[in-house]
């Protein structure tokens, strides 16, 4: 494909997807719940990690994922106490577990020492 048709085709799918009815039973409703940066960042990063199977289950389970995260992941990414990780213990999603889940915190709880984004983690220091 040449770059003017992968821009046409993006821009078709951004259309078709980019609607009020359609956000509302898909994943991506997930960090739509949220207005700040990093809660964006984070529950968009737990719903793409749990997208598979059905859209309706996906929902439930990144539901189930924010309210251990007491609905607030950053501050809970950024703030946790070693006892508050108990809250996501038995948490499983197809094969992402409990294990998983705190392995992702913990990552998550050093990056964001360092970085005011996730931006840096998929876009490197160069940008672009």
């Amino acid at each position: 494909m040449r770059t003017k048709e992968i821009y046409y085709l993006l821009e078709e799918s951004y259309d078709k997807f980019n609607q009020p009815a359609f956000i509302a039973d898909d994943p991506i409703s997930i960090p739509h719940r949220f207005t700040q940066k990093q809660d964006i960042e984070i529950s968009g990063l737990f719903a793409a990690t749990l997208a598979w199977g059905q859209r309706k289950t996906i929902i439930s389970k990144c539901t189930e994922l924010l309210q251990r995260l007491d609905n607030a992941p950053y501050d809970f990414i950024k703030n946790h106490a070693e006892p508050d990780l108990k809250a996501l213990l038995g948490f499983k999603h197809r094969t992402f577990n409990d294990t998983d889940l705190l392995y992702l915190v913990y990552f998550l709880h050093q990056f964001y020492q360092e970085h005011d984004s996730l931006e840096l983690a998929f876009v490197g220091a160069g940008g672009n």
